[in-house]
């Protein structure tokens, strides 16, 4: 299977000190977050790869303990997101078995918001009932 970044000259990609990316798509308006393994995964997609090659790199620059498994998991959830493409499927691994493989190594994890549910999550969480003074605000929970 061949792995290849999908459309990632349209991220802005911040890299915080734990290891985990958040990235912002200002095309569709959409904030990606990833732990630092599936930040680990991201980076070793760098230039096309393999599956094996994804989990080599990230053995090499993240943790010895990932397994091709692991590494799996990672490219699924980045090609959920439209963040990566690759070639093939590859032969499914259950989630019992991988996590059970995983010793130490945290699972990766993938979200994304979009900006217009980020403006609607920040109105609900203010407590504040949507007045004409915050119509702007609460135009996108309607």
């Amino acid at each position: 299977m061949q792995v290849v970044r999908a459309n990632s000259e349209n991220l802005v990609i911040n890299r915080l000190p734990d290891g985990s990316r958040i990235f912002t798509d200002a095309g569709n308006e959409t904030v990606f977050a990833l732990n630092a393994t599936a930040g680990a995964a991201w980076d070793a997609c760098g230039s096309a790869t393999t599956l094996s090659g994804v989990a080599m790199e990230m053995q090499r620059s993240f943790d010895p303990q990932v397994s091709e498994d692991l590494a799996h998991e990672a490219i699924l959830q980045l090609q959920e997101k439209n963040l990566v493409t690759t070639s093939e499927t590859a032969p499914t691994t259950t989630r019992r078995r991988m996590i059970a493989s995983l010793g130490a190594v945290a699972l990766p994890l993938v979200v994304s918001l979009t900006l217009s549910d980020q403006r609607a999550n920040t109105v609900l969480a203010s407590s504040r009932p949507c007045t004409a003074a915050s119509a702007t605000a609460c135009s996108g929970l309607r």
